[in-house]
């Protein structure tokens, strides 16, 4: 299968997918001129996406990828908290997703100004499929990763705060701490020119391999949480958001390609051999006081 091939796939499977999510977190919610509000907001996830791609193609630059994606999250949670109950779990399951956005958005865009390029790109953005498939994935994955906090606040039903909300605000705030932490503790690690073509093995690194995807995946596991009591029928579907977020994490980037990349600098040091051995991939584990 050749590279055009792989990616129509792409495409036509992000569209798919997204118009089936679509559909089904539309179940049971609110309107807006007769078209159902979370499909609007699907629709306006791609459609920022596709308008971004063609500056981004004709210029070649993939400096705008990350913080476009954070901007959509962002632009979502107030259209959808605009027309929602504006109870206090539909602020709190907003302003999570946007504080979250803004931190990750920002961080991301300092990154890439910094470096000058995302090495994610440099042989993609020649092509113009494989670049466009790439801009359609991110409007998946915006679509997919809140849909379950969307269809809560496109529901347009009442949204005390409860059990679950509190639940899944502490989670969030778990997993947003870990995130946090552990990015500033490996921007630190860089900025030193003493540890350049080192690995972190120290701080939070010291617990996991990637504290920063774990922590990824428990925010979004909370803003599931906290949204769980507003869905119904169809819109149950869309819990599969935090399971999402786990495996484009785990299975399709993220940790698979940095483990990859890992290996390959610094696999046949026996420091590094060492460190995977006695730190997890993933999960949080507190080093042994032997170690």
């Amino acid at each position: 299968m050749n590279k055009h091939t792989i990616s129509d796939l792409g495409i036509l499977a992000s569209i798919s997918i997204g118009f089936g999510m679509a559909t089904a977190g539309s179940d049971g919610g609110l309107h807006l001129h007769g078209i159902p509000l979370f499909a609007a907001c699907g629709l306006l996830a791609f459609s920022i996406q596709w308008l971004a791609f063609i500056p981004a193609f004709i210029f070649q630059t993939e400096r705008y990828f990350d913080l476009l994606g954070s901007l959509t999250y962002i632009g979502l949670a107030l259209v959808a908290l605009l027309y929602s109950t504006q109870d206090t779990g539909a602020i709190l399951v907003a302003s999570m997703v946007i504080i979250w956005a803004t931190r990750l958005g920002s961080f991301l865009f300092k990154r890439v100004i910094r470096d000058g390029h995302d090495a994610r790109f440099v042989r993609i953005k020649p092509d113009f499929l494989r670049f466009f498939m790439t801009w359609s994935l991110q409007g998946l994955w915006v679509l997919v990763t809140f849909s379950a906090g969307l269809a809560a606040l496109t529901s347009g039903r009442a949204w005390p705060l409860d059990v679950f909300v509190g639940a899944g605000c502490l989670l969030w705030l778990s997993g947003f701490i870990i995130e946090v932490v552990a990015d500033r503790q490996k921007s630190d690690f860089r900025k030193d020119p003493a540890n350049k073509d080192r690995f972190i093995q120290h701080g939070i690194w010291a617990w996991s391999r990637h504290p920063n995807y774990f922590g990824e995946i428990l925010l979004w596991s909370g803003i599931a949480l906290a949204s769980l009591p507003m869905l119904q029928g169809w819109q149950y579907l869309t819990l599969i958001s935090p399971v999402f977020v786990f495996v484009l994490l785990t299975r399709i980037s993220g940790v698979s390609m940095l483990e990859a990349r890992a290996n390959k600098k610094w696999g046949h040091h026996e420091d590094y051999k060492n460190y995977c051995a006695k730190t997890p991939m993933l999960v949080l584990k507190p080093p042994s006081r032997e170690e």
